[in-house]
């Protein structure tokens, strides 16, 4: 009689939460504003070119925040994540761009073009358009999509920066309060217990 060995089912391992969700849980696990430092850093990485260069400029953003100590290992864990992150959307998007062409592909082969016979009042009226319209006054129109995406970015940069820079030094601020209050305490506490020394 063969006994029966149940077979364990792999188990699934689920995916990792993509960047900026996992940015925001680390900021609010260290005590930061996600809204003001998140979309900072995102920023950051983006515009920088190497993981060296992205550690600097982190380090610059969360030295004021963060204990020395604690800084390097969250920078580098910061880093890491984001480079993860951007060779799964690259992967992401191969595979999306492939499954795009191959849609493509599928459609225009299903599709059969006939050719449409042109009568010849069209054909002349075609040719009249085009010699009316053929040479347009140079430069009537100038495109300036890119010139104004590229505006709206750096303004956006800037009011994150300000907005940083605010934060930073609320942050500061804060902390030196913080520093003052522990420290009058401890004077306090000082000055009771020499207090009750001398009554002894």
């Amino acid at each position: 009689m063969a006994i029966a060995v149940p077979i364990a089912a792999p188990m699934l391992v689920p995916d990792p939460p993509p960047f900026p969700a996992w940015l925001a849980a680390r900021l609010d696990a260290l005590g930061l504003d996600r809204a003001v430092y998140g979309a900072y850093i995102e920023g950051l990485l983006r515009e920088e070119e190497s993981d060296e260069e992205r550690l600097e400029a982190l380090r610059a953003v969360l030295a004021a925040c963060l204990e020395e100590d604690l800084l390097t290992d969250v920078c580098r864990e910061v880093v890491e994540r984001w480079s993860d992150s951007q060779v799964v959307d690259a992967k992401e998007e191969k595979e999306d761009e492939v499954q795009a062409i191959t849609s493509m592909m599928e459609k225009q082969a299903r599709i059969v073009v006939k050719p449409r016979e042109v009568s010849q009042e069209e054909k002349q009226r075609k040719a009249a358009l085009l010699a009316q319209y053929a040479n347009p006054a140079p430069a009537l129109f100038r495109n300036t999509n890119v010139e104004d995406v590229l505006n709206a970015r750096k303004l956006e940069r800037e009011l994150l920066r300000d907005e940083f820079q605010k934060k930073k030094e609320q942050d500061k601020l804060q902390r030196e309060k913080d520093k003052l209050a522990k420290q009058e305490r401890k004077e306090k506490e000082k000055k009771r217990t020499q207090k009750g020394e001398r009554k002894r």
